[in-house]
């Protein structure tokens, strides 16, 4: 169950705040015993780009062995 803090995986495109499938998010709240999550979107210079509520099935949790990569966010 993922829970608050967690780190969690985008499994959707969010062009609106320019993010994609694969972007790491941090939850801030979890809504609904788990029907839905506030995830923190962040650069790795700290930078918050966006800040959104998620449904359950838009987010999975990292699984064991997955590794990050880096993109860059279009202007």
């Amino acid at each position: 169950m993922i829970k608050d803090l967690d780190n969690v995986v985008l499994t959707v495109d969010l062009p609106q705040y320019r993010l994609a499938v694969g972007d790491i998010g941090t939850v801030v709240m979890v809504h609904a015993n788990g029907s839905g999550y506030e995830v923190e979107f962040m650069a790795l210079d700290g930078e918050t780009l966006a800040v959104t509520s998620l449904a359950a099935t838009q987010v999975r949790p990292i699984c064991h062995k997955e590794i990050a990569h880096v993109r860059s966010v279009a202007a």
